[in-house]
């Protein structure tokens, strides 16, 4: 049987074609989706810039649909029920794995990089991956589930304290996700640094102190790096008090100078931050679940065959939009 899907096929070159649907194992499900986000991590993958994503290659990893068909093995769930699924496939019983380090097993395969993902009718996941959805959350909503997840994640490495004040590098969407989830963990002053002026609006908007220049001499309790450049990494750590922690999470460049010699004589404590364990995705979604956060204001979603589109319009400048949905329903095809 064959399916239709969004093939990454080169650099700045996405086109729908029809592929063979997957095969469902004994102990995965397979999805029909009906909401995928366009992460920033795929996007310098369309631009070539992303050792992991190479094409031929269905994208997709922030995703929720209804279940379609199920593996003899599996139990818990049915056909028709909505889901979302961590699509961070780990191999389960390495010591990360079973001590709540999922994230950093040796194994672990991405959806949409090292298996097929989400910009497709179909994805088929391990069922210990998916998580039902209430029926009054949205497809959007449960899809928001992994970036929030990534978000939550910072925070809790960073152990924030409510009196603590925070300062945010990026205003894309991990950036944002950060600001809401440190708001869920008491943080009041948060400033949150961007060039660009329509995702600071939005930051604005959601309680942030938005900036496009940070003035010296800012001692921050924590310090989070949404960004990825060796300037956002500097700043980063020249921002930080005394005792004070930093976040690197972007994963813009690969090489970064950074003032040791600085961060010794301050015991400047850094941290790198990759996903999220299993616990951080239950808490996006339960979060979610509670209405919590709500950023779907600024969320637009658009039919798949204009994925290509939608990928340069994200490079280019999206406006005041924080992220962009695929709809994968059928008669938008």
């Amino acid at each position: 049987m064959s399916m239709k899907a969004l093939v990454y096929e080169g650099p700045r070159t996405m086109n729908m074609r029809e592929v063979p649907r997957p095969e469902v194992k004994p102990d995965e499900i397979l999805i029909r989706v009906k909401r995928a986000g366009i992460c920033g991590s795929e996007l310098s993958g369309y631009l070539g810039h992303n050792s992991l994503r190479k094409p031929p290659l269905i994208m997709g990893h922030e995703f929720a649909g209804v279940i379609e068909q199920i593996g003899e093995h599996v139990s818990g769930f049915q056909p028709g029920d909505r889901v979302t699924a961590n699509p961070l496939i780990t191999c389960g019983t390495c010591g990360y794995c079973r001590n709540g380090q999922s994230q950093l097993c040796a194994a672990r395969n991405l959806l949409g990089a090292h298996r097929p993902g989400a910009f497709a009718e179909y994805v088929a996941v391990p069922a210990r991956n998916a998580y039902r959805l209430e029926d009054r959350l949205s497809f959007e909503e449960g899809a928001l589930a992994e970036p929030f997840a990534c978000a939550i994640h910072i925070c809790r490495l960073l152990q924030l304290k409510p009196t603590d004040r925070i300062l945010i590098y990026g205003a894309g969407p991990i950036g944002i996700f950060t600001l809401l989830a440190a708001k869920e963990y008491g943080i009041r002053d948060a400033v949150i640094v961007d060039l660009n002026e329509a995702r600071l609006e939005i930051a604005r908007e959601l309680g942030g102190i938005a900036v496009k220049d940070l003035p010296d001499g800012n001692g921050f309790d924590a310090v989070i790096d949404a960004v990825g450049a060796e300037v956002t990494r500097q700043n980063s750590v020249k921002a930080t008090r005394a005792g004070g922690k930093v976040v690197f999470t972007g994963l813009h460049e690969a090489d970064s100078k950074l003032p040791i010699n600085d961060m010794i004589r301050n015991e400047i404590s850094t941290k790198g931050a990759f996903a999220y364990s299993q616990e951080d995705f239950e808490t996006a979604i339960l979060w979610i679940g509670q209405g919590r956060i709500d950023i779907l204001p600024w969320v637009e979603t658009a039919p798949i065959v204009d994925g290509g589109a939608c990928f340069e319009r994200l490079i280019g400048g999206p406006g005041k939009v924080a992220k962009i949905f695929l709809s994968l329903e059928q008669e938008e095809y």
